[in-house]
């Protein structure tokens, strides 16, 4: 994600806690930034209070493999236990494909919405009851494997018991029908819309922690990826754009039904859906990629140039990152969003981010989580760092491709110097400071001072074995820890613990 506030060059302080279980139970049975240049902007706190320290060492890495499946979860329980936000995601499961199929009245920002959840029991003992992540809406009925199922509502949480116990190892589905208005902000802590949200010219999801919960039931968790398919219906003449490839429009009775199909699996906080009155701007592929924006008609008659510049940063980054990671890749812009977020396939551009001052900039951050956030995703919350890190340290590579290597080190350099201030670690932020500047410069910094002390080769190496192991699935600071170690033979724990968890940055060496 890249937020900015204008005119100055500090972030939107994200303020993050834990879903809240409230209000009364509900039992129903169914029948059968950024870089340090004063051009562009950072995502920062505001504040500049003392930070906690954090205990380290954390990066140790796994002397018997190098994967690490993220929080534990116990069968049927109803979070995960991630050390940010403990009641996300739910036990006893593991989601392989969403179909979501809504309809969706941009007028009033309502829907109605049908969603199966095709998972594996992943319990050891036969899974009584489970829990899905759902926030508002009205809920008509339940079924698994095609059998009506009881549900209770207890605030975010649904638990659902079906007819007969689910055995351990066997796949299963559950279908939910409900209706209603989803909401915005759903932790209620947040300084813009995470969820849903409903303008004028139409509607759009920021996902991004919590917000898949509002509009489809999920396992609402970054350590549980699945494929997608999003059918999504809407009056005429208005459009809907989702991740994905589109695979197919039908016209109905004064309404078009959009079909979008994911194949590869994201965390469900990129899963989304933007309604608008759209027109579909395509560009020539790239090696077999589809390049494609959905823009507002004024936008569309002259779409910004940044946006066509995806086939040289791919140029740039693919040598570096390895082989794209997805079938598809563009830009869908909404308003009201004061930034942009890595949807897969179709990054969520805010229209205050169209800013020719950071543009391209944003661009290529947002390109950069395609490999580093979207095809890799943290395994907890805590280890954002290695998507904002590796998202802003994208952005400086792109200056010294196209600038040159004093360029570069110019931005590694104002890097340092922007952290020269109290912050939070990087590798351990805390909740209310998700997405600090020091998850995203820092982090960067971490990067740019590990390139240092290995050298180009086995730096690059690195990223490219990183993406080879992890792609498609998750990880965590150890497991890129482990990566560096396997790439160099040489153990770098010590090294990434001082960059990512001491209170004090370390000396960046030759680059400063």
């Amino acid at each position: 994600m890249h937020t900015r506030l204008l005119p100055a060059v500090i972030a939107l302080a994200l303020v993050a806690a834990a879903c809240s279980r409230n209000g009364s139970v509900e039992t129903t049975t169914t029948a059968a930034p950024p870089s340090a240049s004063t051009s562009t902007t950072i995502e920062a706190s505001t504040s500049t209070a003392e930070p906690p320290a954090t205990t380290r060492p954390t990066t140790t890495v796994p002397t018997t493999g190098t994967t690490d499946a993220g929080p534990a979860a116990v069968a049927g329980s109803a979070g995960l236990g991630d050390p940010y936000f403990p009641g996300l995601g739910n036990g006893g499961y593991d989601v392989d494909h969403y179909s979501i199929d809504v309809a969706v009245d941009p007028g009033d920002g309502t829907l109605t919405g049908e969603t199966t959840i095709t998972a594996e029991v992943t319990a050891g003992d036969p899974l009584m009851s489970f829990n899905l992540d759902l926030v508002g809406l009205t809920v008509h009925r339940v079924t698994v494997d095609g059998t009506g199922a009881s549900f209770e509502r207890d605030g975010a949480e649904m638990t659902v018991t079906p007819a007969a116990a689910l055995v351990p190892g066997e796949e299963f589905s559950v279908t939910v029908e409900y209706e209603g208005l989803p909401v915005s902000n759903p932790s209620g802590t947040f300084g813009f819309g995470v969820g849903w949200n409903v303008r004028n010219d139409g509607v759009y999801v920021i996902g991004q922690p919590d917000g898949a919960r509002v509009w489809f039931p999920c396992n609402d968790h970054p350590s549980d990826k699945a494929e997608f398919t999003i059918r999504a219906t809407v009056p005429e003449p208005w459009v809907a754009a989702a991740p994905g490839l589109l695979v197919d429009v039908v016209d109905g009775d004064g309404t078009t039904t959009y079909v979008w199909d994911l194949d590869d699996p994201v965390a469900t906080y990129l899963a989304t859906v933007a309604v608008g009155r759209y027109e579909r701007v395509e560009y020539p592929a790239y090696d077999g990629i589809e390049l494609r924006d959905y823009l507002p008609g004024d936008l569309a008659d002259d779409p910004p140039a940044e946006f066509a510049l995806i086939d040289e940063m791919l140029d740039a980054l693919v040598p570096l990152f390895g082989p794209y990671p997805f079938d598809a890749y563009g830009h869908v812009v909404v308003s009201g969003f004061p930034g942009a977020l890595e949807v897969p396939t179709l990054s969520i551009f805010g229209t205050t981010a169209l800013s020719p001052f950071v543009l391209e900039r944003i661009v290529v951050h947002e390109l950069g989580h395609m490999w580093f956030g979207d095809a890799i995703t943290p395994s907890t919350w805590q280890d954002i760092w290695l998507n904002e890190g590796f998202a802003t340290y994208t952005e400086w590579l792109w200056v010294e491709a196209t600038e040159g290597s004093d360029a570069y080190l110019r931005e590694v350099r104002d890097g340092y110097a922007l952290m020269d201030r109290p912050h939070p670690a990087p590798g351990d932020p805390g909740p209310a400071d998700l997405f600090h500047d020091s998850v995203y410069v820092r982090g960067a910094l971490t990067l740019a001072a590990l390139r240092l002390e290995i050298g180009d080769e086995a730096f690059f190496t690195t990223l490219r074995e990183y993406v080879v192991r992890y792609g498609g699935g998750n990880a965590s600071t150890a497991d890129f820890a482990a990566t560096v170690a396997d790439v160099t033979g040489r153990d770098y724990s010590e090294f990434l613990d001082a960059w990512l968890f001491d209170r004090e940055m370390p000396a960046l060496g030759d680059a400063e």
